[in-house]
């Protein structure tokens, strides 16, 4: 993700352009941090290389999330994730060929924490997938109320073979590591590789392919 503390970063082409030769398969920005020309520019770049595209949701009323799936939708983003408001978010995206994973569990505040526990993870999961969502979007490492490895198992449950994407926190190969083995299918990393946590004193490209080895 290209993202730092939930806002896609200034200088995001230029990112770009620095990791293009490291051939990453998906690529991802939020929804704030740069205007909306920027993210046509960044999202054209994106699918030029031929990877997919992800916008994920961080606004904090319903009326700015729904305006960022409209973003989403006009973008033509291949998946959008975060949000609460499911059902109207799924009827801006109809017709379309963006795959929605929301939020499950209660998402509060910027940066997002979130709020719930296994029962009610759960719970919404099963509902996402009755509704038609392609999968979930779990902040596993910013819950609040529950443990985070208890939360992707209680995800896992609800959405069966729908995918599980966890983000948010992802800090170490070994949170990535068990992440894969509660039953996550993919996690997104923004912050921790723009703060170097993976790769001490290293640039960027090198914080990726660390992230890259632990995938």
């Amino acid at each position: 993700m290209l993202t730092r503390q939930d806002l896609t970063v200034p200088d995001c082409l230029a990112i770009l352009d620095e990791v293009a030769p490291l051939g990453l398969r998906h690529i991802g920005f939020k929804d704030i941090g740069v205007d909306e020309d920027v993210l046509r520019q960044l999202h054209a770049r994106i699918k030029e290389l031929g990877a997919t595209s992800y916008l994920e949701v961080v606004a904090t009323s319903p009326e700015a999330a729904l305006h960022s799936a409209r973003i989403g939708r006009a973008l033509g983003v291949d998946r959008l994730l975060g949000g609460t408001q499911v059902a109207e978010t799924l009827d801006i995206l109809a017709g379309s060929e963006v795959g929605y994973y929301p939020f499950p569990g209660t998402p509060i505040g910027h940066p997002t924490r979130l709020g719930g526990g296994e029962g009610e993870v759960e719970a919404q999961c099963a509902a996402f997938v009755a509704l038609g969502c392609a999968g979930a979007d779990l902040l596993a490492y910013r819950a609040t109320q529950a443990e985070p490895l208890s939360l992707v198992r209680a995800a896992r449950r609800g959405l069966k073979c729908k995918t599980l994407i966890c983000a948010g926190g992802v800090d170490s190969p070994a949170r990535i590591a068990a992440l894969r083995e509660a039953g996550a299918d993919g996690f997104t990393v923004g912050t921790a590789a723009f703060e170097g946590v993976f790769a001490p004193g290293e640039p960027l490209t090198a914080q990726l392919k660390a992230i890259l080895s632990c995938a």
